[in-house]
């Protein structure tokens, strides 16, 4: 019996996190990115079938740069490439670099540079393109086309059960993130609670998404907003990380409240939405999950489904920031590195976030959604507070000290989070302007701006 088919239990689960600690010498960075693929003509999204489908992008990258195809019912959902990363697609068919750990951001932006350039030469080929924002300018819900994989056909269909945006979520979004390691249980929590609370600030940076339904709307963030209701139960904030004795119990039982969607068993996804994990570890309740109890692979997958601003699974997982230009791309793992990877960074960071609640962070999701640099996290503005971690960060950058070929160290990454907080304008902020004064309000001019 392997590792993965152990039975679940509530202290194979605290241990199985336990068991993820990492020695600093040993801490290394996970970069993730989207990006929403459109026709070069009629700037539509991309179907997954077809001659110029997201199956024949993925059929070519495999054949072209040596990928191993993950299939699921024979179909093309996925890709693992030779140095340990993976390519996969979010529901609405976008794109998703999940990069490998790696030592420095160096190495991060490397391979970011490396993907993206597979990636022009085979949409060039297909007469497609990329979109780097944080929210689909122009195509309603019904225009973009669902990917056939198992669990989404569950998510979306309890979705709307549990919130209004969940849809807009899963089609019409995208992301950067970056994952980062813990030493133990008390560096955890620090980390957690340090980034958690810090999110807004980043949501505020990174705000990049002010288009909608091929109209301009007045927030800074429309990926952000979708995150407020989208399902209150596994997205947001969770209380237990703002308690004084969070640890790795509290996590497992907050995740554990967090409703299923599913369960994996031989190549099928079986629908359980909405049932408690926590039955599911009963051999008293196997008639409620077709005969099953759950394993620690089924846990593994569980917490995959868990939505909040950061998420613990066996490493930490920023997830406040929109999709964005390729300029960007690494400036998120630069800012989170640079906070939480060196102690004195750690320190001044951590001694910020203490001085908000958990209702402070709650409100200034929405505040940085609306409002970006110039909404408020508890009575500060995130215009200031911006400034205060960015500085933070570089000194975290600094101490590190990780050069590269050309003698430069991980600062030179901050420098696009440097601009915006000097001028005060976001992304979306420039865009804005450009959309009134450039570009007479014409919609068709953001795929021109934003393609990579």
């Amino acid at each position: 019996m392997t590792e993965n088919n152990i039975s679940a239990s509530y202290t194979s689960l605290v241990e199985w996190f336990s068991s993820k600690e990492k020695d600093p010498k040993d801490w290394r960075i996970g970069t993730e990115h989207e990006k929403f693929i459109f026709s070069l003509d009629g700037q539509k999204p991309v179907a997954y079938e077809g001659d110029a489908g997201i199956e024949a992008i993925l059929r070519y990258l495999s054949k072209t740069y040596d990928m191993k195809p993950i299939k699921e019912n024979e179909k093309y959902i996925a890709l693992k490439t030779k140095d340990g990363a993976s390519i996969s697609l979010e529901p609405g068919g976008q794109f998703e670099l999940s990069g490998n750990v790696v030592k420095t951001i160096h190495h991060s932006c490397i391979e970011t540079n490396r993907h993206l350039k597979q990636m022009l030469d085979v949409t060039a080929k297909l007469g497609l393109g990329m979109l780097g924002l944080g929210f689909h300018p122009t195509a309603s819900r019904a225009e973009v086309n669902w990917m056939p994989k198992g669990r989404y056909r569950i998510m979306r269909d309890y979705m709307p059960k549990v919130g209004n945006l969940g849809l807009d979520m899963m089609l019409r979004t995208c992301t950067i993130q970056t994952n980062l390691d813990y030493c133990d249980e008390q560096d955890m929590r620090r980390k957690f609670k340090t980034s958690l609370a810090l999110q807004p600030v980043a949501t505020a940076l990174f705000a990049n998404s002010p288009f909608k339904d091929g109209a301009l709307t007045s927030l800074q963030s429309n990926r952000a907003l979708v995150w407020t209701d989208t399902d209150p139960d596994r997205c947001g904030v969770p209380t237990c990380v703002f308690e004084p004795n969070f640890g790795y119990e509290q996590w497992v039982d907050y995740v554990l409240d967090v409703p299923m969607y599913f369960i994996y068993r031989n190549g099928e996804y079986l629908n359980v939405a909405g049932k408690s994990f926590r039955r599911f570890m009963s051999s008293k309740h196997r008639d409620d999950f077709f005969g099953h109890t759950a394993s620690m692979s089924d846990f593994e997958d569980h917490i995959t489904t868990v939505f909040p601003d950061v998420r613990l699974k066996g490493y930490l997982e920023m997830r406040g920031a929109d999709g964005g230009p390729w300029s960007i791309i690494c400036a998120l793992p630069a800012l989170w590195v640079g906070l939480l990877y060196d102690q004195e960074a750690l320190e001044k960071a951590e001694a910020i976030a203490n001085k908000f609640t958990h209702q402070d962070v709650v409100n200034a999701r929405i505040s940085a959604a609306k409002d970006g640099l110039k909404g408020q996290l508890g009575s500060q503005s995130l215009h200031e507070l911006a400034s205060q971690i960015i500085e933070i960060a570089e000194t975290g950058l600094k101490n590190r000290a990780r050069f590269n070929k050309e003698d430069k160290d991980e600062t030179i990454f901050l420098k696009p989070l440097r601009t915006i907080v000097d001028t005060g304008l976001t992304q979306a902020d420039i865009v804005r302007k450009l959309f009134h004064e450039k570009w007479a309000e014409d919609i068709q001019k953001v795929f021109e701006y934003y393609k990579y």
